[in-house]
């Protein structure tokens, strides 16, 4: 009863709390007793633990720290092990997030030229609703070329250039350390691939081995702007010029965070990175929403326009995240009303990665890539632009199989970043926007990025695109096709319920070449058309 007393008239299990209070007395009084005794050893061992559990219990930010004083310590530990206690212990290898166990093996090993055959057959379930399958020949064209490339230019375009079926997808300098950039731009230069730059800049480090570069221009213009934050035409010409530069890509919006500007915090704004962004060093860098060189379709086509010539003829096109599809038919119309043609439109998609971004706006912002696609390739169909405007997607592409599938549904090329990345030696751990990356890609720390070796990390990056386009042709081979160009929506099949299998053509409406320009009613795509307007993006209503 004194006991209980003691604690009042809740049981003692609720009082962990007190209990630790009086083992802390006893583990003083013990600690004074072998200090007494002469094991000064003690002081060494116990008496930092003793400070750490008597702080807690005065303390008075943390409620679970004051009622149990250093045990509530080991809450924080595991939540910080969690990560990788399920990815290497926990998970199933058809489990993770983001990316799989099975994904992410299968870039290791094709980026390090080990064997990345898989036995004893799939471990997908091939029945259930999400399993996907393409469809193979009974006659396969064993003579299909091994490499194609793809054509981007229109007839307004004097520089064309010719882009490889995979490469690698935008990501900043600053988001990326500087041995990442340099390694993924030699693997591009090894590989004859390109490597898009992110909206942080054209960085002395993607210029320094040779590879080719897609410049990508977002809303804060970094690298092409003045001191107010807007485009900067004399700035952006120097450097759009430079031979390694092939295309230039306006940025709209991005998968992971449609719609939303960046900030890159003081504390990341190193002398170096500010002065490729040109912007003051140790400030918040802002990159904001939308653009100010722009507002409208047609402005948007102009200021295009304007790239292009400024750049010496090479190609311009944009990149976005599909939201309002009346927007996209918008550009559409605002290229056949005023004649000036973009040379390619990347579409990323919203389980597309970054560095960071709101949870709200990456999971729940944006359409997926395919819905994206769907309406990108029928408003450039049937507006009679597809001949001329390629088409790219960039989301979680990480394999032959990914770019086959969105070739059916109209990619001419696949961007990767984070695939890019597993070859560097990314192992998801989930801390890109804490400047913490354990393997050094994801930081910009001089410590952290010693352990990635630029020539060894450029020759996997080389690796895993190569392997990952020998997949592709196996797979076009399979098809009986002589390019992933002919792949089409009847090649890729889904379960429509436990008895049917159908095709993408049957799942979503296609528009028939032109149509949208002569009968539009006649078209599932009707109603975005008559909202589309060519000087607004905002819906005819």
């Amino acid at each position: 009863m004194a006991i209980r007393s003691l604690f009042g008239a809740e049981s003692l299990e609720r009082n962990l709390g007190l209990w630790a209070s009086l083992l802390l007395t006893i583990l003083t009084c013990v600690l004074g007793a072998l200090v007494a005794s002469g094991f000064y050893w003690a002081l060494v061992l116990f008496a930092p633990l003793l400070a750490i559990a008597l702080w807690d219990l005065v303390q008075t930010k943390h409620s679970l720290r004051r009622n149990y004083p250093l045990i509530a310590r080991f809450r924080w530990l595991f939540e910080d092990l969690r990560p990788f206690l399920r990815s290497y212990i926990v998970e199933g290898p058809l489990e993770g997030r983001p990316f799989d166990r099975v994904s992410r093996s299968l870039v290791y090993a094709r980026a390090k030229k080990q064997e990345d055959a898989h036995p004893f057959g799939t471990e997908l379930d091939v029945y259930s609703e999400e399993y996907e399958a393409l469809c193979h020949s009974i006659n396969p064209n064993a003579k299909a070329p091994k490499r194609t490339r793809v054509k981007v230019g229109t007839d307004q375009c004097s520089k064309p250039y010719d882009a490889a079926r995979l490469n690698i997808s935008a990501m900043s300098f600053g988001a990326l350390g500087n041995h990442a950039i340099e390694a993924l731009n030699l693997g591009a230069k090894i590989g004859d691939f390109y490597h898009d730059t992110g909206e942080g800049g054209l960085s002395p480090y993607h210029l320094k081995h040779g590879g080719d570069v897609v410049w990508e221009l977002g809303s804060g213009y970094f690298g092409a702007r003045d001191k107010d934050g807007n485009f900067d035409p004399e700035s952006f010409r120097d450097k759009a010029q430079h031979d390694q530069v092939k295309m230039t890509e306006i940025k709209l919006s991005q998968g992971a965070k449609p719609g939303h500007g960046g900030l890159l915090p003081a504390a990341k704004v190193t002398q170096e990175i500010a002065d490729t962004r040109q912007v003051p060093a140790h400030e918040d860098c802002l990159s904001p929403p939308g653009h100010s060189a722009f507002s409208t379709p047609r402005e948007m086509l102009e200021f295009a326009a304007r790239m292009r010539e400024m750049s010496g003829g090479k190609p311009v096109g944009i990149k976005l995240c599909v939201g309002m599809p009346h927007e996209v038919f918008a550009i559409c119309k605002a290229m056949i009303d005023s004649g000036i043609t973009l040379d390619f439109i990347v579409v990323d998609g919203g389980g597309g990665g970054t560095g960071a971004a709101p949870l709200e706006l990456s999971d729940h912002v944006g359409l997926p890539l395919r819905i994206g696609l769907y309406y990108v390739n029928n408003a450039l169909v049937g507006t009679g632009l597809k001949d001329k405007i390629k088409l790219a997607a960039s989301e979680k592409v990480f394999s032959g199989s990914a770019i086959a599938m969105n070739a059916a549904l109209g990619a001419n090329w696949c961007n990767a970043a984070r695939a890019f990345m597993f070859s560097l030696g990314c192992v998801q751990s989930l801390r890109c926007h804490t400047g913490t990356c354990p393997t050094g890609v994801a930081t910009s720390s001089p410590a952290r990025q010693r352990g990635l070796v630029i020539p060894e990390k450029a020759q996997r990056v080389a690796n895993f695109q190569s392997k990952t386009l020998d997949s592709l042709h196996d797979i076009v081979v399979a098809c009986g096709l002589e390019s992933p160009d002919e792949f089409t929506p009847r090649h890729l099949r889904q379960w429509k319920n436990n008895a049917e299998m159908v095709p993408w053509s049957k799942v979503v409406n296609e528009v028939q070449p032109g149509k949208l320009l002569y009968e539009p009613d006649d078209t599932p795509f009707a109603e975005y058309w008559h909202m589309a307007n060519p000087d607004s993006f905002k819906p005819i209503v």
